[in-house]
């Protein structure tokens, strides 16, 4: 067999990290490379005769064996694999948004063309947890998925935790450096994490998760008091995507941030390093974790899909068969408010007698039981600073006791890894 063919559309981090990578591989050859602006400075040198600024010439190619998209979006990202597929081709991307928004949609016409998706890059960077989830971890059944999926927020929160910054501070140096983007909306309000979730559970607990009820908070609230708090209890602050789902296939999927023990391993996960920890039978719980983001780490689990299909191109008509999405039932999604969950609540209360007995009342008459409540010193308006852990309560019995809390401010409401 000859090399296979392929052709990229998108030469930003990633697709440049790809083309260097690639360079030199024998069972690969780069046909064409679409891009938007031809003009625009790159870090690779790509000879004229395989640039384009038209994608017709990568998707409707017919020397193109498989198309790899690295532009990001839903659209055109979407309209460009549809007409790819149609075209015989098969798919690599590292699209987390349009997998999560229009995956079905995509599995299904490539399932109808016999055509295969691969999207290791699209959840975890380059962390190896798709191929392991369908293949070596096939025979497990996953219930629990606790994970860290955006760098630009463990970063912020780990330069909030070690140096008792602000938000607002650690953010301008985030971006200063390039972890975060001049609109980092998408990271730290929690969208990329949310769709990274919605694939990734729909993989692990082999049913579908819609992702408009995936529950997402970001970090933007979280304060620098929170941090030092956090650490005196015994925790870390961390944004987690988590997902849990039970025998009757109710799941319950959801990014916000969460005290995590120090005992747990995902407290230790900083700076931009990504996380997941898997649990299940017969496994039990691992950990992978690596480099989340970035042009190489990324391009490893792109030219790792790509070398798959290498592997198998020409020698069967049914190709990666256990790499194939087959998820026809749909989880039953839990909305937040019937979760059960323990409560961080920082308050700030008038110094006044029996204030901490009225919040203890409050709590009481909801039937929540409190771990903990500390109060520590009076400020000069004659406040006083109250820190509240719960024990496991409903999600809108707590909001409930946030609600009668009238005469209080409560600065943070954060949820307990569990």
């Amino acid at each position: 067999m000859g090399k296979l063919r392929i052709g990229i559309i998108g030469l930003g981090t990633v697709g440049s990290g790809v083309y260097k990578t690639l360079q030199g591989n024998d069972s690969v050859e780069i046909v064409k490379i679409a891009v938007k602006n031809l003009n625009k400075p790159r870090s690779v040198n790509v000879p004229a005769d395989i640039i384009t600024d038209n994608p017709d010439e990568v998707i409707k190619n017919p020397s193109i064996d498989v198309v790899v998209e690295l532009i990001g979006g839903v659209n055109p990202a979407y309209e460009y694999l549809e007409t790819a597929i149609k075209n015989g081709k098969h798919i690599v991307t590292a699209n987390k948004e349009l997998l999560a928004k229009r995956g079905e949609e995509l599995f299904n016409l490539a399932e109808e063309y016999n055509k295969v998706v691969l999207y290791e890059a699209a959840i975890a960077g380059g962390i190896p947890i798709i191929m392991p989830i369908k293949t070596i971890l096939a025979g497990n059944k996953i219930n629990k998925i606790h994970a860290i999926l955006n760098g630009t927020t463990n970063y912020i929160l780990t330069k909030m935790d070690t140096e008792g910054a602000s938000y607002e501070d650690v953010l301008k140096e985030a971006q200063a450096l390039g972890y975060a983007e001049t609109d980092p909306t998408g990271d730290v309000e929690g969208f990329d994490a949310a769709y990274k979730i919605t694939t990734l559970a729909t993989i692990a607990f082999k049913k579908r998760v819609k992702i408009e009820n995936v529950y997402r908070e970001g970090i933007t609230k979280i304060r620098k008091e929170d941090m030092a708090k956090a650490n005196e209890l015994g925790f870390k602050i961390k944004l987690i995507a988590s997902a849990e789902i039970d025998d009757n296939g109710n799941a319950d999927v959801r990014v916000h941030p969460m005290l995590v023990s120090k005992d747990n391993m995902l407290a230790h996960i900083d700076y931009v390093t990504n996380a997941v920890l898997i649990s299940g039978h017969p496994i039990g719980s691992i950990v992978l974790s690596g480099p989340g983001a970035g042009e190489f780490p990324t391009a490893s689990s792109v030219v790792g899909d790509i070398l798959a299909i290498a592997a198998e191109f020409g020698k069967t008509d049914y190709m990666l068969p256990m790499m194939r999405c087959n998820h026809t039932q749909k989880a039953n999604p839990v909305k937040i408010e019937d979760t059960y969950n323990k409560y961080y609540i920082s308050i700030t209360a008038p110094n006044a007698i029996g204030v901490i007995a009225k919040i203890g009342t409050i709590c009481a008459n909801k039937n929540i039981s409190l771990s903990s409540i500390l109060q520590k010193g009076v400020s000069e308006d004659n406040t006083a600073d109250i820190t509240v852990i719960t024990e496991t309560c409903q999600e809108k019995l707590i909001r409930e006791v946030v609600e009668e809390l009238k005469d209080c401010t409560v600065n943070s409401l954060i949820r307990v890894a569990s």
